[in-house]
């Protein structure tokens, strides 16, 4: 999606002129940032899945390894684990978030440590594609700190939901601050809706994605309450963190032209949307970590929820 806006006719190739003929400072052009936390990000979940392989180490407590000319680096058979990776036993010593450790236990550190494990090659290789490929962008429009909070807290929120509904099973992969980054971008189109051409078509093209990629997190083994968690998470820190300028105010703001009407930095729909997201998303957090750390399951109160997810003994996100 790109911001674009009417050519001036008076504009030269380097200033704005005035009806005297004296040339007036230009917006600049929209700064790009250099990615490099997203890139991080994927360098380090690889690195990750190879320790977890190493400790893993299938030869040493099982003989139907997969390509054991990878020594203690091989996978799991595929009817322990079709994704070509370590067993669940290893995920969950490793970070794998699980209800009861994190309720009875106190290992709160797995709501963040499960967002960097992942069952398998193949589970890695479709995470880490989908993130860099949305995150790159994001990071050179907005930068590494908003971008880089977006997909830690959204994973964070993923990881919150996916206890209140999972709690038979253990749940890895880093699609929940994915889904995080897709919900940013669908508020970030939203919030800034007056900077984009074509906003409709961008629109019905990122709910398509988002809607095709929940329905199939339906499927199994996904744990798909991950994703709808990361996903509201990403959307309401959108609205607050990848938020623009008005273009007229821009545009004030550099050409300093005598007598001219200053626009307000924000429009009162931005405000408006900024204050409704930050209440919600401040008391959606709160109440759900009150609400896991209770150990209740929201399954009790919403009969027909456990549809939405699929439910087995492991599930990757």
């Amino acid at each position: 999606m790109v911001s674009t806006a009417e050519a001036d006719p008076e504009e030269g190739r380097d200033g704005r002129y005035n009806g005297g003929g004296e040339r007036m400072p230009t917006m600049r052009p929209d700064v790009r940032w250099t990615s490099w936390v997203i890139p991080m990000v994927v360098i380090g979940n690889v690195v990750v899945f190879v320790v977890v392989m190493y400790f893993n180490d299938c030869p040493r407590n099982s003989h139907r390894c997969l390509a054991k000319f990878l020594g203690r680096f091989s996978f799991e058979s595929f009817k322990s684990n079709p994704l070509l990776g370590p067993s669940s036993s290893t995920l969950e010593i490793m970070g794998a978030l699980a209800w009861g450790k994190i309720v009875h236990r106190r290992q709160v550190w797995r709501l963040l440590t499960c967002m960097w494990l992942h069952a398998g090659v193949i589970h890695l290789l479709a995470n880490m594609c989908c993130v860099a490929f949305i995150g790159i962008r994001l990071e050179q429009q907005f930068g590494f700190v908003r971008v880089g909070t977006i997909y830690l807290v959204s994973g964070f929120c993923g990881s919150i939901l996916s206890c209140l509904f999972v709690q038979n099973a253990i749940s890895v992969g880093a699609s929940s601050a994915l889904f995080g980054l897709l919900g940013a971008m669908l508020s970030e189109l939203l919030i800034n809706w007056t900077t984009y051409d074509n906003k409709g078509v961008a629109l019905i093209m990122l709910l398509v994605i988002v809607g095709v990629n929940l329905g199939l997190g339906t499927l199994p083994p996904v744990d798909n309450f991950a994703h709808i968690g990361g996903f509201l998470g990403g959307f309401l820190l959108g609205f607050l963190l990848l938020i623009h300028p008005q273009f007229e105010w821009e545009e004030n703001r550099v050409s300093l032209m005598p007598g001219s009407i200053v626009k307000p930095k924000y429009n009162t729909c931005q405000l408006v949307l900024c204050v409704i997201a930050s209440i919600v998303f401040v008391a959606g957090f709160a109440s759900g970590l009150v609400i896991l750390f209770r150990g209740d399951n929201l399954n009790r109160y919403c009969k027909w929820c456990h549809k939405l997810s699929y439910s087995s003994k492991s599930q990757w996100t």
